[in-house]
């Protein structure tokens, strides 16, 4: 049984704004829980959050609709699990001004900017609709190998977690609920920056979409190996999340058990608005072909 309460860790009503907790505070609670550290757990369960970030939030740069009920039933599930999660691992997407996935690094033949959510594909460059400021060869090769690998357009995005800005850090009451956990179960947290690669997008936890050189984060793919369960939340599902779970289940293969320890928290993710129905149908594939679970957090138990 829990000393702390739920609320004593996460404001609700302060999800997606500025948090007043320190650390120290929650330390406090956090000692006096007296628990079991997290590594003598018989069963290893690894929490895998994906970009739990302010700018992803419903009032920041590049918002998602609903996250902050998203972040409500996340804590609540880690806050009920607190015990059982031995590992929490959370990705930060970080980025720059002048990265090609941004307005200000294309221009047409009047010198405009594109508008977020422009679409610019290989004809688009060859015909000059748009001209990269600088690199622009490099950046027409990263979009033929992006379309030649049948995945997804150049989709030109909103200035959003510029690297050193509010909008680049946790959430808040998402960051007290992890951070009580590592204090509590004397557990690291890992944090997995990605993102800032200029001349790339990098949805996922694991790979960019395309790169030059080989971008794979090994150990970490390498690390899920000693887990019996990996569970799964974030930001945006249609895309981050989506991605990530690809590539996990790509470098391992429908051959491979680790893809069937995969466990989606359904009600704690968000698609981009348009990618409702693609999202969907991926899920479904996933869960299909791979073996990968789709659960509810109010649901499912550890």
């Amino acid at each position: 049984m829990m000393k702390t309460k739920f609320e004593e860790i996460v404001d609700i009503s302060r999800i997606g704004s500025e948090d007043t907790k320190g650390f120290n505070e929650l330390m406090v609670l956090a000692n006096a829980e007296k628990m079991i550290p997290s590594r003598g757990d018989a069963e290893k369960v690894l929490f895998m959050g994906i970009d739990f970030q302010n700018d992803f939030m419903e009032n920041g740069e590049l918002g998602v609709p609903n996250s902050h009920k998203d972040v409500e039933r996340v804590t609540k599930f880690l806050y009920k699990n607190l015990d059982k999660v031995t590992t929490i691992a959370l990705s930060l997407d970080i980025h720059e001004l002048h990265q090609l996935f941004h307005p200000s690094w294309w221009v047409d033949a009047e010198g405009n900017h594109p508008v977020p959510f422009t679409v610019i594909t290989r004809e688009d460059v060859e015909q000059g609709k748009w001209m990269a400021v600088k690199n622009q060869q490099e950046s027409l090769t990263y979009i033929i190998h992006l379309e030649r690998l049948g995945k997804k357009q150049l989709l030109i995005w909103p200035y959003h977690c510029i690297e050193g800005t509010y909008g680049a850090a946790l959430e808040g009451q998402f960051s007290n609920m992890v951070h009580f956990h590592s204090m509590a179960r004397q557990s690291g947290i890992q944090k997995i920056v990605k993102g800032q690669d200029p001349l790339s997008e990098m949805y996922g936890i694991i790979k960019p979409e395309y790169a030059t050189i080989d971008g794979t984060n090994y150990a970490f793919l390498h690390s899920l190996l000693a887990y019996d369960k990996i569970i799964i939340a974030g930001e945006a599902k249609s895309h981050c999340v989506l991605e990530s779970v690809r590539q996990i289940v790509e470098y391992y293969g429908n051959e491979h058990e680790l893809p069937s320890k995969i466990y989606l928290l359904d009600d704690c993710m968000s698609p981009i608005p348009g990618f409702e129905d693609s999202t969907e149908h991926a899920c479904r594939e996933l869960q299909k072909n791979a073996g990968i679970h789709i659960v509810k957090s109010t649901e499912f138990m550890l």
